[in-house]
């Protein structure tokens, strides 16, 4: 495919995705648009992704100026 197949191709499936919103009533239309996790469902929100709990900020900073740990 070149990339004008591409491009047309994506257009078409945002397109169709804005028909189908449109058949929506406005409480299902919002809850469509929401952002949602790809596995359970559930809305993501504006949070932030998980923290690493074994992830240690002290050390990372001294190893990123260069110190020896």
């Amino acid at each position: 495919m070149k990339a004008r197949d591409y491009l047309w191709c994506a257009l078409n499936l945002m397109l169709d995705r804005e028909e189908a919103l449109e058949r929506l009533c406005p409480h299902c239309r919002t809850e469509a648009e929401e952002a949602r996790c790809p596995v359970c469902g559930m809305p993501t929100g504006e949070t932030a992704a998980a923290q690493n709990a074994s992830f240690d900020q002290e050390r990372y900073e001294r190893l990123k100026r260069g110190e020896r740990v």
